[in-house]
């Protein structure tokens, strides 16, 4: 297991401060979204439990399901063998997790045609 501080040290991060982070229910494996973390709010989500954000729009750190009361609680929280991407594991209140009321924010399907062989 890495210590708090470690992990951070470990990952990296772009020239704006900022890391991907996906969230995936720990419970059935679905991608529920994507959202970008810095320092601060990897920081915050370690001391509560609960997921922050950074959000690129608003130039501040949000807590998701501050307004909407979709909370995410963090179970387990990794980073990839790269350091650039961390996915956290969470259990989504409310079960919606996208701003548009969806479940996951990954519900836009492309039709793949792969060429016969």
């Amino acid at each position: 297991m890495i210590l708090p501080s470690e992990m951070i040290r470990n990952l990296k991060f772009n020239s704006q401060g900022l890391i991907p982070a996906i969230a995936q229910d720990y419970r059935d494996g679905t991608i529920l979204m994507m959202a970008w973390m810095n320092a601060e709010s990897i920081q915050k989500t370690l001391a509560t439990g609960e997921a922050h954000y950074w959000s690129r729009s608003r130039s501040e750190l949000w807590h998701k399901g501050a307004t909407s009361g979709h909370i995410q609680k963090v179970k387990e929280l990794f980073y990839d063998c790269d350091g650039d991407t961390i996915l956290i594991k969470i259990e989504q209140i409310g079960d919606i997790a996208c701003h548009t009321g969806a479940r996951s924010c990954f519900f836009n399907a492309v039709e793949i045609l792969f060429p016969q062989t």
